[in-house]
């Protein structure tokens, strides 16, 4: 029985460990251009059709909802900056692939 809870233990610890928010898979870049784009949820904020809050940008007047990130990755979207509350200005890498944002980078503007 201890082998058993040991075993248990050991698994949720390994898959814990395994688990990557996808913030930390954001990396900056060199070889990517650098886009400065609005952030927010596509619904609450930008007028895009959608069934829930997602994260979206806007890119030189072009609505994107984004892959790669999710509506609260970057904070409680419901906080009072948060994406339902505010449009935030970021610099973001990635592409478009089937009208979505793959986001590859983000980082807020100051």
């Amino acid at each position: 029985m201890k082998k058993l809870l040991l075993l248990s233990v050991f698994l949720i610890f390994a898959c814990k460990q395994s688990e990557k928010t996808s913030t930390e898979e954001l990396a900056f870049n060199p070889n990517i251009e650098l886009i400065s784009a609005q952030a927010s949820c596509g619904i609450c904020m930008l007028n895009m059709v959608g069934d829930k809050c997602e994260l979206a940008v806007v890119i030189k007047g072009n609505k994107y909802y984004v892959s790669g990130a999710n509506i609260d990755s970057f904070g409680d979207a419901h906080s009072k900056n948060g994406f339902c509350n505010a449009i935030r200005e970021a610099d973001i890498q990635g592409r478009i692939i089937n009208d979505k944002f793959n986001l590859t980078y983000f980082k807020f503007k100051k």
